[in-house]
């Protein structure tokens, strides 16, 4: 019996994927778990399809990415924190002050895909790294200032 995947199921194959079982293993477990369901012809064109739409969805979202990408890029952000005469910040900058100052610029993403790439502690010029999705990432260019009382 030919049955389609609906989810990864060990020792006989990942979603989607077209696998041979015996009959009594499709008809008794597989089908009614919900976990595959029988390969008809138009059950494997309807998922053909499906996964044809998945593919040009994806396609279009790496291509948001990348646009996202280049647009942070090309900013750059200053943080203006208390600091002390020596340089030396009263505590440091993290990826929540960077995700906030993104914030008022327009760009509303997720603080935990904002990596810093070395602890700033001190006033200066930084590089944060944002990962903006498929895979994309984007470096920013962080100006950590004394902030004016």
């Amino acid at each position: 019996m030919k049955v389609i995947l609906k989810e990864d199921i060990e020792k006989l194959g990942t979603r989607g994927e077209l696998v041979d079982v015996k009959d009594g293993y499709g008809r008794n477990y597989l089908i009614p778990q919900g976990k595959a369901l029988m390969a008809t012809k138009g059950a494997i064109r309807a998922y053909q399809e499906q996964q044809r739409r998945q593919v040009e969805k994806q396609e279009v979202d790496v291509a948001r990415a990348k646009e996202l990408a280049d647009e942070l890029s090309k900013i750059s952000i200053t943080i203006p924190v208390k600091a002390g005469e020596d340089g030396k910040l009263f505590g440091t900058v993290t990826n929540i002050h960077v995700a906030d100052a993104l914030k008022e610029k327009g760009y509303d993403l997720d603080r935990r895909k904002i990596k810093i790439n070395e602890d700033v502690n001190a006033l200066g010029e930084y590089t944060a790294t944002v990962e903006v999705g498929h895979q994309v990432t984007a470096n920013i260019k962080l100006w950590v200032v004394n902030q004016s009382s």
